[in-house]
Parts: C-alpha cells; structure tokens; sequence
C-alpha cells in the first residue's frame, strides 16, 4: 500500500500514548489494513502500521479474540493474514448477497486435479495424464485457470518445452493453505480413506 503524495508520514510507535491504549490503536490498524484488502496482507505490510518492537502474532490474536462469536474471522492463508467469513454463514451469504465469481465451481474430479498440481507442479499435460490415466481436458484446464486457481508455470525441459501448470494464491486461500507446506501427506490422505490412485 502505498502512501499518498503529501500525506504526513505515520506516527508508527504512538509513544504519547500509554501502553494500553497504544496496543489497541495497533489493533485498530491492523482490522483497518485487513478489513480494506480484499488479498491477504502479509507480515511486512502489516508492521508498517505499528511499532518496531509490537509483536504482530500478539496483536493479531488479541484482534482474533475480539472477533469470537462474530459472523467472520481473521485467517492466516497465503502468507498473510486476511478476513474470511466463518464457514458456517457460507449459506446464508449465497441465499442473500450477490458473491459472482467469489464462488468456486468444483466437481469432484476439479478438485482431483487442483491436488495433483498442487501436489506436482510444476507439472504438464502429460504428468496429469500419466497419474489420471487419461487425458485432462483443455475445457477443465480453462475453467481452473479462469477462476484462478491455477496459473501457467514455467515452460517443461522436455522436448517441444509444454507449459506448465501450478497453483496459486487463491488456491492457498480457497482451500485455507497458509502454503503448500500445509497439504496434507500421502500418508495422512490414505488414513482418511482417499484414493491416490485416480485412473480410471
């Protein structure tokens, strides 16, 4: 976020203020910053707006406290930190408000591909094909890439040098990742019952 030309530079470490009252203004800058991006804002974006020595992890959890038993909460995903409604009001907010292209929309198999990407990549056509068995459709491919879920990667070594696929921020959030780090193991998939082997 960048900083207006002319404004007055901010007053980051609030030392007129008594400890607790600086610890809440901290707070409300950072609710301010998350409530206005739409993306999550990473760790260094938020510690322009406090102090030097603020612990952004305690003043993130004290916000979090704050908000127990509201309709939303903060959720660390994608490197950062960002407001996320709670799953629970996911009904209630497609019966009333107008979210367009917000919604993800996945089949069964959609997301089969999503974890072979993200499991892979960077991984071609053909790297899907040889763990599906069969070959994925541009049609499919489009629709992940269209709600931005997954991106073009860097062209394959192979010969005729095939793009590519890999995941990408709002896959880490659609899915709550803080990163890919945060996908489960093979071996903790096959303990809830799911199939590695998707041929057929």
């Amino acid at each position: 976020m960048a900083r207006a030309q002319g404004d007055a530079p901010l007053d980051r470490e609030l030392a007129d203020l008594p400890p607790d009252l600086r610890w809440r203004e901290w707070m409300r800058r950072i609710e301010a910053v998350l409530f206005a991006s739409a993306a999550p804002v990473s760790r260094e974006d938020l510690a322009r707006v406090v102090g030097q020595k603020a612990s952004l992890d305690l003043l993130v959890a004290d916000l979090g406290a704050e908000l127990t038993g509201r309709a939303f909460e903060i959720a660390e995903v994608a490197g950062g930190w960002m407001f996320r409604t709670r799953p629970t009001y996911a009904p209630v907010i497609r019966a009333a408000a107008d979210v367009g292209d917000q919604m993800l929309d996945l089949r069964e198999f959609d997301i089969a591909v999503l974890a072979a990407i993200a499991y892979q990549q960077p991984v071609t056509r053909d790297g899907l094909k040889e763990i599906f068995g069969k070959e994925i459709s541009r049609d499919l491919i489009g629709r992940l890439h269209g709600q931005g879920l997954i991106a073009t990667g860097p062209r394959s070594p192979q010969r005729g040098a095939p793009y590519t696929f890999v995941t990408t921020e709002r896959f880490l959030v659609a899915f709550g990742l803080q990163d890919l780090r945060d996908l489960p193991d093979p071996e903790q998939l096959a303990d809830a019952g799911i199939r590695q082997d998707h041929a057929g």
